[in-house]
């Protein structure tokens, strides 16, 4: 893993050190074979070598002792994910929201991973939300096991069509809330785009796997991203004395000219994009405020 544009703050700027990730989580040491530059690496195609990959880094760094899920569920990339913490803390800062920091993470998933890098980097607090039981009860495995439970809440989203609305109590205030939204309209395009993504590294076979795994609650959504974040854009604003900063990862630039054009007709004060590229990957945070 060459330098890449990771915020300032990330722990991983530069190439792996798979001889310390071995140490701190052997079962990697499984996975690791030396490639054709002679550079120690894993395969980024094999999902359960991306999985203890992730763990490992998350053993190393973050202080976490225990991350168990079920290999259908999404698998984070720990680089990204807490890239996205360090941006939204630069938010905050910026803000001279300093102090007591709440933070809510919508659709935390069954990894529960931006409240625990969260915890880790910053020692904020969180509420966290999902709309599977299932995803839920895992995460709760996951903060006890971690002696988590006096930083991180979980709430279950019972309408899925629903985002913010019956998860938000009359006297919660947060800092800012973040959200990893799906990014495909159905199972077909989710399917088309690892397809593609297989093709450009020589690996399509019989058998399609993606390298990050993920349900249908985490992959994809009636109306696709566009149509998760507008909900999410018309839902903030009617908890906009409730949150300081909402946020969101946007991965099409396409979306973000209407995600503008929304909230200036919801008369959002000010709105920020934050680029973010790591490698061949490039996403961007929107985040916006109605009181600031």
């Amino acid at each position: 893993m060459s330098e890449k544009n990771f915020h300032p703050k990330n722990k991983h700027k530069s190439e792996y050190d798979f001889d310390e990730l071995c140490k701190v989580f052997p079962d990697l040491l499984l996975y690791v074979f030396i490639n054709k530059y002679k550079t120690k690496t894993i395969d980024f195609a094999n999902p359960k070598a991306v999985k203890v990959l992730n763990k490992a880094l998350l053993f190393k760094y973050y202080d976490i002792k225990f991350w168990e899920f079920p290999d259908i569920n999404l698998c984070p990339p720990i680089p990204s994910r807490v890239d996205y913490i360090h941006h939204i803390s630069d938010i905050l800062k910026a803000s001279n929201i300093n102090k007591n920091i709440s933070v809510l993470d919508i659709g935390t998933g069954a990894t529960c991973i931006y409240p625990i890098l969260g915890v880790a980097e910053y020692n904020w607090n969180f509420v966290a939300t999902d709309i599977d039981k299932t995803s839920l009860q895992n995460a709760q495995k996951i903060i006890d096991k971690n002696k988590l439970n006096d930083k991180v809440e979980l709430r279950f989203q019972a309408d899925s069509s629903k985002i913010l609305k019956g998860v938000f109590n009359e006297d919660n205030r947060f800092s800012i809330s973040i959200c990893n939204p799906p990014f495909y309209k159905s199972e077909d395009e989710a399917l088309k785009a690892t397809t593609s993504k297989l093709e450009g590294l020589n690996r399509l076979g019989d058998k399609i796997l993606r390298n990050f795994s993920g349900t249908h609650n985490e992959l994809w959504y009636k109306g696709g991203e566009k149509a998760f974040i507008h909900n999410y854009l018309y839902e903030s604003y009617l908890f906009k004395e409730q949150c300081v900063w909402f946020s969101t990862l946007v991965s099409k630039r396409e979306l973000v000219k209407g995600i503008y054009k929304s909230l200036k007709k919801l008369n959002a004060t000010k709105i920020k994009t934050i680029d973010m590229r790591q490698g061949n990957k490039i996403s961007r945070i929107v985040a916006w405020t109605f009181v600031m």
